[in-house]
C-alpha cells in the first residue's frame, strides 16, 4: 500500500541533522512543560493572587488540552501536512508560552495554559513521526535512542529546572525559557524539513472526536482534582467519571459502527504495536508516579532544600542518558523484549531498595539507586518505540505515535492519582497506629533519656512526639507506595514475551525496500 503520509526518508548530513535537532527541541519543550511549573506554583498564588484550588488549575488546564487534543493528531496531520501542522504547533506553543509568563491574573494564566495544551499536544507524537521518517529501517534504534532522551529527560529535569529558575530570577521564566528553543524550532522546521502529501479526500469524525474529548476530559479532570476533593466522597468526582464513562461507551459504539471511524482501528491488528501501547502506558505509569514520590520524598521526609532535591533527581536522568546512548548499538545485538524485561527488572530491583529508605537515608545511596533506574527506564524506552513501529504500515505511522502519546499521558496520570492517593492514605492509617502506641504506660515513652527528651505533659512534648510520628508514618507510607509500583512492574513483565523477534524484523525490513511495507 503506499504512503500518503511519510515523508521521503532524508539522506544522511546538514537537512537530516538540522530536523533532528528541532524535533528534538519542540520535544523537551513539550516534555518539560509537563512538570516545569509544578515547583513554581507557591509563587505564582501569591503573584495572581490566586487561591489554592484555582492555581491548580494552572497544572489541570494544560494537562486536559493536551489529553484531549492529542487524538486527533494523526488526521490533522494527514490532512493538512505534516510540516504544517508542526510549524503551527511549535509556533502557538512558543507564543502561547510567553503569554503564560505575562499572565496578569489567574484567569489570563488559566486562558495560556490551555493554549499551551493545545498547541503542545500535537508537538511529540509529530517529532517521534518526523524521526522515524529521517532516518533509515536499520537507523531506527538509534533515531529513537536520540528522540527518547528528550522525552524522558524533560520530566526528570522539568523540576530541578524550574526550581533554578523560580529561584535565581522569577516564575516567569519557567515559561520565557521557551521562547529561544521556539523561535530556531519554528525557523529550521521551515528550512529544512519536507512536507508530506495530503490527503484532502478526510473527512474528519466530528462525533468520534466529542465523545472521547468529553471522555477523556472528563477522566483528566477527575484523576486531577481527585485527591483534593476526596475521590468518591465528593460528588464532581462521582459525576466526571461517569460522564467520562458514557463518553468511552459512545466513543466505540459509535467507532465500531461507522465506515470512517476517528481513529484508525487497523493500528491494532498489528500486534507488536498493541505490546507497545501497553508497554507504553507502564512506562508512563511507573516514570510520573515515581517521580511524583521522589520529590515530596526528599524535601519532607529527608529535608533537603528544592535546588538539592533537584540536583538529586537529576542522578535518574544520567542513567536514562547512558542508557539510550548504549541501547541503539544493543539492539542489533540483543532482543528488544530481552532489553526490556533487563529494564523493567532493574527498575523493580531498584525500587526494592527504595522501600527500605528512611529520613537517614544518605546521598550515596539515593544517587546510586536514581542511576539504576533511570538506566532501567533507558532500557525499555527506546526498544519499545522501535518496537512499536517495526511492523506497522507507513500510513498509520503518525496516528500511531498520536496514540502511543496518549497511552502515555494517560497512564502518567492515572499513576500519579493513584500512588499519591495511597501515601495521603497510608499515612494517615500509619498514623494512627503508631500514635496507639504513644502515651505514658508505654515503657520506651519512660526511658529516662527519652522522657527527658519528650515530656507528654507538656505541649512541646506532645507537639515533638507528634512530629515524630508524622515523619514515621510518611516513611512507612511511601515504602508501601514504591513496594506497590514494584509489584506492578514485576506483574507486567511476563507481557514482554509478546513481543516477536526484533533482530529478524530488523533484518527482514532492512533487505526490503525502505517504505515496503512488512504485513
Amino acid at each position: 500500500m503506499p504512503n500518503s503520509a511519510a515523508a521521503p526518508i532524508a539522506v544522511p548530513g546538514l537537512r537530516r541533522n538540522m530536523v533532528t535537532i528541532c524535533a528534538m527541541t519542540a520535544t523537551i519543550m513539550q516534555a518539560l512543560d509537563t512538570t516545569i511549573a509544578n515547583v513554581a506554583l507557591p509563587y505564582m498564588q501569591g503573584s495572581l493572587s490566586a487561591s489554592q484550588d484555582q492555581i491548580n488549575w494552572v497544572l489541570t488546564s494544560y494537562i486536559v488540552a493536551a489529553a484531549i487534543m492529542t487524538a486527533p493528531v494523526g488526521w490533522i496531520a494527514n490532512r493538512f501536512g505534516r510540516k504544517r501542522i508542526f510549524i503551527i504547533c511549535a509556533g502557538g506553543f512558543t507564543i502561547a508560552s510567553v503569554l503564560c509568563g505575562l499572565a496578569q491574573d489567574i484567569d489570563q494564566m488559566v486562558l495560556f495554559r490551555l493554549l499551551q495544551g493545545v498547541f503542545g499536544a500535537a508537538l511529540v507524537p509529530l517529532s517521534q513521526a518526523v524521526m522515524l521518517d529521517s532516518y533509515a529501517l536499520h537507523e531506527r534504534a538509534k533515531a529513537m535512542s536520540i528522540w527518547g532522551m528528550g522525552v524522558m529527560m524533560g520530566p526528570i529535569m522539568g523540576p530541578s529546572l524550574g526550581a533554578w529558575l523560580t529561584e535565581t530570577y522569577s516564575w516567569h521564566w519557567v515559561f520565557f525559557v521557551n521562547l529561544p528553543f521556539g523561535i530556531f524550532t519554528v525557523l529550521g522546521l521551515l528550512v529544512f524539513m519536507d512536507e508530506t502529501r495530503k490527503s484532502f479526500e478526510l473527512r474528519f469524525d466530528w462525533f468520534g472526536f466529542a465523545a472521547l474529548a468529553v471522555a477523556i476530559g472528563s477522566l483528566q479532570l477527575a484523576l486531577d482534582r481527585g485527591e483534593q476533593l476526596g475521590w468518591l466522597e465528593s460528588g464532581e468526582i462521582i459525576a466526571e467519571f461517569v460522564v467520562s464513562g458514557i463518553g468511552f461507551y459512545y466513543f466505540f459504539a459509535h467507532s465500531l459502527t461507522t465506515s470512517s471511524p476517528f481513529i484508525q482501528f487497523a493500528l491494532f491488528r498489528d500486534r507488536n504495536f498493541i505490546t507497545g501501547c501497553v508497554f507504553m502506558a507502564v512506562m508512563g505509569l511507573v516514570l510520573y508516579s515515581t517521580m511524583a514520590l521522589a520529590s515530596p520524598y526528599l524535601q519532607n521526609v529527608i529535608g533537603y532544600p528544592i535546588i538539592t532535591a533537584g540536583v538529586l533527581l537529576a542522578s535518574r536522568g544520567c542513567g536514562t542518558f547512558v542508557a539510550m546512548m548504549l541501547v541503539g548499538r544493543m539492539m542489533h545485538y540483543i532482543e528488544a523484549r530481552t532489553l526490556i524485561i533487563s529494564g523493567l527488572g532493574l527498575t523493580a530491583l531498584s525500587l526494592f531498595y527504595m522501600t527500605g529508605w528512611t529520613d537517614q537515608t544518605g546521598v550515596p545511596e539515593i544517587v546510586t539507586l536514581s542511576i539504576i533506574q533511570g538506566f532501567g527506564f533507558g532500557l525499555v524506552f527506546v526498544p519499545l518505540s522501535t518496537v512499536a513501529f517495526l511492523t506497522l504500515p507507513n500510513q498509520l505511522r503518525t496516528d500511531g505515535t498520536a496514540m502511543l502519546t496518549l497511552m502515555r499521558n494517560v497512564a502518567s496520570s492515572i499513576g500519579i492519582s493513584v500512588v499519591i492517593a495511597q501515601l495521603t492514605e497510608g499515612a494517615r492509617r500509619a498514623h494512627a497506629v503508631l500514635s496507639e502506641h504513644v502515651n505514658p504506660f508505654n515503657h520506651a515513652m519512660q526511658m529516662p533519656d527519652v522522657s527527658g527528651m519528650i515530656n507528654m505533659g507538656t505541649d512541646a512534648g506532645r507537639a515533638l512526639a507528634d512530629a515524630m510520628v508524622n515523619v514515621q508514618a510518611q516513611i512507612i507510607a511511601f515504602s508501601r507506595d514504591y513496594q506497590m509500583v514494584m509489584i506492578f512492574i514485576l506483574c507486567t513483565i511476563p507481557l514482554a514475551l509478546m513481543i516477536g523477534s526484533s533482530r529478524a524484523a530488523l533484518r527482514k525490513q532492512s533487505a526490503a525496500p525502505e517504505h515496503a511495507v512488512i504485513e
